[in-house]
């Protein structure tokens, strides 16, 4: 038996591994508190309950998850950005203030993103553990942009690209 064969969890990761998993984690600690901030600029509730929940079932479970894996690794986690505080967004200034068509476009985009980096871990990952974990982390981020492009669509938010009619 190899150094790689047997249980994944007690497989050492490699150095691919390492890396993507801190700077994964670095990235959703900032996702946290941007969403923190579009939750304060919106007032649509569908994009306001639609923030929360990304953030609180979905972001969250990713950032504990991929928390602990560095921890038991003895790996040092990266920083967090401060918490921000709820505010009303009627006290933001209109000149300041992220409009809800702009917040779902930076969301999807950073949805869109996110698949791309787990496709990425998933692809370089030697433990299966590992894969698995940015598998089902992909899949939970495809079904939010799901749900993110028909509140666009239902909102008339959504800016479509040239479509292609055949007259």
């Amino acid at each position: 038996m190899g150094i790689l064969s047997g249980n994944p969890k007690e497989e050492p990761l490699h150095a691919g591994e390492v890396y993507h998993l801190w700077t994964h984690l670095l990235g959703l600690k900032s996702f946290l508190v941007t969403l923190e901030i579009f939750a304060n600029h919106t007032g649509d509730h569908d994009l306001k309950i639609f923030l929360g929940d990304l953030k609180d079932n979905c972001i969250k479970q990713e950032e504990q998850q991929v928390e602990a894996i560095l921890k038991e690794s003895g790996i040092r986690l990266p920083p967090a950005p401060p918490a921000r505080p709820n505010v009303e967004v009627q006290d933001i200034p209109a000149g300041a203030r992220f409009n809800d068509p702009e917040i779902a476009a930076l969301v999807t985009k950073d949805l869109g993103a996110g698949l791309v980096v787990c496709s990425t871990i998933m692809g370089l990952s030697i433990r299966e553990d590992i894969a698995q974990m940015f598998g089902d982390f992909h899949t939970q981020k495809a079904e939010y942009a799901s749900r993110l492009l028909t509140i666009n669509k239902d909102k008339g938010w959504l800016v479509p690209p040239p479509l292609m009619a055949k007259n």
